[in-house]
């Protein structure tokens, strides 16, 4: 390890020592169901109070705040988060300072995270865009979306995932105006992207799931997955061929929420094409359809 990762490692160490001794502190034995009684000798929790919150040892809690002793394991750090009875910002800051990947806030069933929707609304008139978890799971979409590739928001098992609607279903693939090539360098970047997720996820029993039923369901993603290629993102450029408005060529980009790590995908007009009117035409078209249904009688 050279001079500067170990200068680095050591002042994260500090740092997380720091934060623990601090959030004890700030814990008053009440809180956690302890009587806080005249013979304490300092405020909050004492050491051996948390380590048992945490079920550890008071020797192994106390180097961790003296800055020594391993890696603490993403298992003592869910016990230490849960005996300081940590917030989700606190959580994901214990875990970054040891080295870890801040794990996944529990949302309850159709969460949509409100500041990425607001701004999927607020592009709906030239942009189709949707927001995803961090599995690619779709929980929103905006209406050119939908006008583009359908709604599978809400749909059962993976039909709502973007991965499977590329690998298994294919709904959506069949729409991307690509060479085989082309859509063999979009599937690998769809994978090396969803690695790097389950990685950030530890392999959860959700991000597992995906992935065997993606093997199980499409020889090319099990394929691509053995080969281990790794990516942050897979953001680029895409063509959409609609047979309603004609050719549709998109930049893609792809923004990642610090509170929910769900994801929100947009396609926007490269400029100098025809892309922007045919969007336009498109969103008419949808509108039109959609007053259409709701006057047939029922």
């Amino acid at each position: 390890m050279s001079s500067a990762a170990k200068s680095i490692q050591s002042t994260m160490r500090g740092e997380l020592a720091d934060f623990l001794r601090r959030r004890r502190a700030d814990l008053a034995p009440a809180v956690v169901g302890l009587r806080s009684g005249e013979r304490r000798r300092t405020p909050g929790l004492r050491r051996d109070e948390v380590a048992r919150l945490a079920n550890m040892s008071t020797n192994y809690y106390e180097r961790l705040e003296q800055g020594r002793g391993p890696q603490p394991s993403a298992a003592i750090l869910a016990g230490l988060a849960t005996a300081l009875r940590l917030d989700a910002d606190e959580r994901g800051y214990l875990y970054r300072l040891a080295g870890h990947a801040a794990p996944a806030v529990a949302r309850p069933r159709g969460y949509v995270d409100p500041r990425l929707l607001s701004v999927m609304r607020a592009v709906s008139a030239t942009s189709p865009a949707f927001v995803s978890d961090d599995l690619a799971t779709i929980v929103a979409q905006n209406d050119l979306h939908v006008a583009l590739f359908d709604r599978v928001t809400g749909l059962d098992g993976w039909a709502g995932n973007l991965f499977w609607n590329w690998f298994v279903s294919r709904r959506w693939r069949h729409r991307v105006l690509a060479t085989p090539a082309q859509q063999a360098d979009i599937g690998r970047a769809y994978v090396a992207y969803l690695r790097v997720a389950v990685a950030q996820r530890e392999y959860d029993p959700a991000a597992t799931a995906l992935v065997a039923a993606l093997r199980a369901g499409s020889a090319e993603f099990a394929r691509m997955w053995d080969e281990h290629r790794v990516s942050a993102s897979y953001s680029s450029a895409v063509t959409v061929l609609d047979e309603r408005v004609g050719r549709l060529d998109f930049d893609y980009a792809l923004t990642v929420s610090s509170q929910s790590r769900q994801r929100l995908h947009s396609l926007h007009a490269v400029p100098g094409t025809s892309t922007q009117e045919r969007l336009a035409r498109l969103g008419e078209l949808a509108r039109d359809s959609a007053i259409h249904v709701s006057t047939v009688p029922g």
